[in-house]
């Protein structure tokens, strides 16, 4: 079995030190010369960094890419534009109807949004993407962390009381909490249904897929309504354990049919 150049299985390091210098250094020059043209520059950076990471080291085994990059390129840009948009719209309407009771509803709305683009690449690409569903997961919740992201972050910029202190805690808090959120959650469910289509056992996978989805809605939800900081840390515990040991699946199944 060919073994992957070291340098492009963990390439995630290089992205993730590079993003990070690349952010410090906009930032300030930003701060420095005052030039709010090269807020976008700083909001994309700050907000790809830690989601461009956790896709490449999951997308990286040692025998190679577990899913082709053009795949992972379309179902990022597309997944995030389509789930962000579409939730956006049906969290408003949800809003006018339900007030403030539609909080209840944000899980169930974001995490059905980020499936539809992996639906469609699950029916077009299947064999091309076999045994790379928590790939494919994790970079439809890479697209829509992203654009959420710098839309928050924009928001803390304009708040009262806001500013470039708001924004640049905004993007650092949100990007370390990437891996505990979306791309974790839909990331499970995605790994859920590409083992139901492959597993011979479709009562296991059946179940698989429940669980998946309605643990993400859960803690999706749980996420969204506590505002305790111990909720969030045993939330994002078990969302950040669940991603790594899907993960590791992955790869060792990719390893195996390399081999």
């Amino acid at each position: 079995m060919p073994t992957y150049p070291w340098y492009l299985r963990f390439s995630w390091t290089l992205v993730l030190a590079t993003g990070v210098l690349a952010y410090i250094v906009t930032f300030v020059i930003m701060l420095l010369t005052r030039n709010p043209t090269m807020l976008p520059t700083v909001l994309l950076v700050g907000a790809v960094t830690i989601p461009l990471t956790v896709l490449l080291f999951a997308q990286t085994s040692r025998a190679g890419a577990i899913v082709p990059t053009s795949t992972i390129l379309v179902t990022a840009t597309l997944g995030g534009l389509f789930a962000i948009c579409a939730a956006g719209l049906v969290e408003s309407l949800a809003g006018l109807f339900l007030g403030r009771a539609s909080i209840l509803l944000v899980g169930v709305i974001e995490e059905t949004a980020k499936l539809v683009i992996p639906l469609i690449v699950l029916a077009l690409a299947h064999r091309s993407t076999r045994g790379g569903g928590i790939v494919i997961g994790i970079a439809a919740g890479t697209g829509f962390a992203v654009l959420e992201t710098m839309g928050y972050g924009f928001n803390a910029l304009l708040a009262r009381n806001g500013g470039l202190g708001a924004l640049d805690v905004t993007l650092i808090l949100r990007g370390i909490l990437v891996p505990a959120g979306h791309v974790a959650w839909t990331g499970a469910i995605c790994a859920a249904l590409w083992y139901l289509v492959e597993s011979p056992h479709k009562g296991r996978g059946v179940l698989a897929l429940a669980c998946a989805y309605v643990g993400a809605i859960v803690l999706h939800t749980a996420w969204d309504a506590t505002t305790s900081g111990a909720g969030h840390l045993l939330i994002g515990l078990i969302s950040v354990a669940t991603l790594l040991t899907l993960t590791i699946l992955a790869h060792r199944s990719f390893v195996r049919r390399a081999r």
